[in-house]
């Protein structure tokens, strides 16, 4: 049985800038004690997470996508190796018409689960993984949804989340990532409303839980762990709510924070005596 939780994003943590995972990372992932569950929470769909598990060697406990509105139980038994056993949905109509206001350009995706994305319009190729249907606007807000995507190419981070502000939303959560890209979920849904659901089927107790993520769709998930790891390429808003912040993600940052967990584990102490014992190692040397 799982006595801790490692909670792990994706894209900017455990891969890099590039989309890569590094053998490096991969090792350090499979070295991990077995009492460690590793949770990967993401706001990845569900089609865009399934490869990195495989790759990770993730093929049973949980994983999270679409920043925490869809819960995975991961079975190899199951035909698509997974089950969804939660599954938080809103009615996207009120926020698209008010996105549809104060961000007239912008490109509209609203999640399909297992399947891709209904769009407004074509996205940059690479961006959004499944199928992608061009749909009518009628079609876009016609059912309850996990996520809504909007994303303008031409914007700069800076200025869409200023767009973003101005619009006021209300009644949802959202998060603005590192390009002109905004994820809106059901409101009070993030990474660490769903994995505090986990940590509770798995009963792990909360200090043994620990969160590594760089950008701000990972706030709460760092604000709930015991332990929450900025990686270095982090915005500075990521970073001042994190315990730590470890190196760049290019530089396979997570690394040293794998180790540590490692070390934890094997000493059969909480997650934080662990690090603080590294690095005092590492300070020594």
């Amino acid at each position: 049985m799982a006595q801790r939780l490692l909670a792990l994003d994706l894209d900017g943590t455990t891969l890099n800038h590039m989309g890569e995972l590094s053998d490096r990372v991969r090792d350090a992932v499979q070295a991990l004690p077995d009492d460690v569950a590793v949770v990967i929470a993401t706001g990845r769909s569900i089609i865009a997470t399934t490869p990195i598990l495989e790759a990770l060697g993730l093929r049973q406990g949980y994983a999270i996508c679409s920043n925490g509105a869809l819960t995975l139980r991961l079975d190899p038994s199951a035909a698509e190796g997974y089950s969804i056993i939660d599954m938080v949905t809103f009615d996207p109509q009120a926020v698209l018409e008010k996105m549809r206001v104060a961000l007239p350009d912008a490109l509209i995706a609203v999640e399909e689960p297992g399947v891709g994305f209904k769009v407004s319009k074509h996205f940059p190729d690479g961006e959004l993984m499944g199928e992608s249907r061009e749909v009518d606007w009628d079609e876009l807000i016609a059912h309850p949804v996990t996520r809504v995507t909007l994303r303008q190419p031409e914007a700069t981070a800076e200025e869409f989340m200023e767009m973003v502000e101005r619009a006021g939303l209300h009644g949802v959560s959202y998060a603005v990532g590192w390009s002109a890209w905004l994820d809106i979920n059901p409101e009070g849904v993030s990474k660490a409303s769903a994995l505090e659901l986990v940590r509770r089927q798995l009963r792990v107790e909360p200090i043994h839980t620990v969160a590594c993520g760089d950008q701000r769709n990972d706030l709460e998930m760092l604000h709930w762990a015991a332990w929450g790891v900025a990686m270095g390429n982090a915005p500075d808003q990521v970073k001042a709510v994190a315990d730590e912040v470890t190196g760049h993600v290019d530089d396979d940052g997570l690394v040293p924070v794998l180790e540590a967990v490692a070390q934890a584990a094997r000493a059969g102490v909480a997650f934080r005596e662990g690090v603080e014992s590294a690095a005092t190692a590492r300070l020594e040397l």
